[in-house]
């Protein structure tokens, strides 16, 4: 249960599908405009899937599906993929052939 000034991820569709602009392109409009947002718990205390109130950085109220509490950045730039470190190699040859490190 996450409690009230816990830093959470929340989720809402700011426009159904139906409700945006024709002048999208087709795959683009015939999906929901759906938003994302990061902020501190306003409710007492809620369970991942509770319709919530957050409080942004900016200052900003938001309301949404409570996601994830203490949200973090999650990277990944994929799989090892020897190849690329051949080519990595094989270009620093070229470019710096002769050349002392």
């Amino acid at each position: 249960m996450a409690k009230k000034n816990e830093y959470v991820r929340i989720h809402r569709n700011v426009l159904e599908a139906a409700e945006r602009t024709g002048k999208l392109p087709e795959d683009t409009k015939n999906v929901p405009l759906e938003m994302w947002v990061k902020g501190w718990l306003q409710d007492e205390e809620a369970a991942i899937g509770d319709t919530v109130t957050v409080k942004t950085v900016v200052g900003r109220l938001e309301t949404g599906t409570l996601l994830e509490e203490r949200p973090c950045y999650d990277l990944n730039y994929g799989e090892y993929v020897p190849e690329i470190l051949e080519i990595d190699q094989r270009l620093r040859a070229v470019l710096f052939e002769g050349v002392e490190a």
